[in-house]
């Protein structure tokens, strides 16, 4: 069975079999390049739009414990305080991800003219 010829980022040679009019394996391939980018520019994206919602759930859940008095005001007043640094750390996280982003598009930009 044939196998990719990339190597892995430690520099040992890809494992991965590939077919038998192929050379690379999806993740070595150089026509590729620009659709792993974009799969990992979308898969980035979502990764903190499922956090944030889980976020939310929680929330919703910790004020209906402190309306129903199952728990303590200053426990879950903590507990606010540690789920909006949270929300705080995630949008610098999506900031810098779009910058690097944006640079990565105006250097394709300026190799392209």
């Amino acid at each position: 069975m044939p196998r990719c010829i990339g190597s892995k980022p430690d520099g040992s040679p890809c494992e991965r079999i590939v077919g038998a009019s192929q050379s690379y394996c999806y993740s070595h391939d150089p026509g590729r390049q620009e659709e792993r980018r974009r799969n990992a520019a979308r898969a980035g994206r979502s990764k903190p739009s499922k956090e944030l919602s889980e976020v939310k759930r929680r929330l919703r859940e910790l004020a209906e414990d402190v309306i129903s008095g199952r728990i303590d005001r200053a426990d879950a007043a903590v507990a606010g305080q540690l789920y909006g640094t949270f929300i705080r750390a995630v949008g610098v996280e999506l900031k810098v991800k779009e910058v690097l982003e944006l640079e990565e598009r105006i250097e394709q930009l300026e190799r392209i003219a």
